[in-house]
């Protein structure tokens, strides 16, 4: 046997494994050439090439059968797309983490001293935060080692940032959880909604009042939205388990299965 033909066994190999794999394979090779331009990704890819035996040639020939399985089966794009996504999610994370997972002191549901932690991004005024009211009590239900430090983002309505801060005047009495059950339980923010909302929760409602007007409680909304920016949020509710970050009222299921991920590592 030549040195040529072990190393076309190598590819014709990486090829079979490429399809045998499906779309998670072909989503990876796609992400890799994807992000090709950005010099250190690139490197790793030549280098994992090199060390396979596959020379400029055979990688043509690998290329050219993937773009024409792409073309053939256009669905597995979304799938190398979600998977670039997440990777870029990350990475932006990564640096942010002690941030985004700091609340707002009091600003916490669950386990405050939970060592599995979920930040949601919310709105009072967001029906789909609303509607994922439910799904996050199953869930810290069902993982008594689970902390949410949720993170005001009042981008959806005028009358958002005043039931925002009073709900920050809410963790400073330690009756968040009662202030956001009962705004969620209401009707949408308004001046009388946030007033009775404030009273179900047993709020001294002028301090409350005068705190949520204090300097410090408005940096930490414009925080918040900093926060939402960089990640690359723009709507409520939004989620940041782990290295994972999820848009919208997603199923309860979901969100579990970040938490199971985020616990193991």
């Amino acid at each position: 046997m030549t040195d040529k033909q072990p190393r076309r066994l190598g590819a014709f190999a990486a090829v079979a494994l490429l399809f045998a794999a499906g779309g998670a394979a072909l989503g990876w090779w796609y992400e890799h050439r994807s992000i090709a331009a950005t010099g250190s990704e690139d490197a790793e890819l030549e280098a994992s090439l090199a060390s396979a035996g596959i020379d400029g040639k055979e990688r043509a020939a690998i290329e050219g059968l993937v773009r024409s399985y792409i073309l053939e089966h256009p669905e597995v794009l979304p799938e190398a797309m979600e998977r670039l996504q997440q990777r870029e999610a990350a990475a932006q994370i990564g640096p942010m983490r002690g941030a985004i997972e700091t609340p707002f002191p009091g600003a916490v549901l669950g386990n405050p001293n939970g060592k599995v932690t979920l930040v949601e991004f919310t709105d009072f005024a967001c029906t789909y935060c609303r509607q994922s009211v439910k799904a996050l009590d199953d869930l810290i239900a069902k993982n008594p080692d689970l902390r949410v430090v949720v993170r005001e983002l009042p981008i959806i309505a005028p009358e958002s940032a005043p039931a925002a801060r009073m709900a920050l005047a809410a963790a400073a009495q330690g009756r968040y959880p009662a202030y956001h059950k009962a705004m969620f339980e209401g009707a949408r923010p308004s001046e009388e909604s946030i007033a009775a909302a404030a009273g179900v929760a047993g709020l001294d409602l002028a301090a409350a009042r005068s705190f949520a007007a204090r300097p410090d409680v408005e940096e930490e909304l414009k925080r918040n939205l900093q926060m939402a920016r960089q990640l690359g949020i723009n709507g409520t509710p939004a989620w940041v388990i782990g290295d994972q970050l999820v848009h919208g009222a997603v199923p309860a299921a979901d969100l579990q299965a970040a938490i199971d991920a985020a616990r193991k590592s």
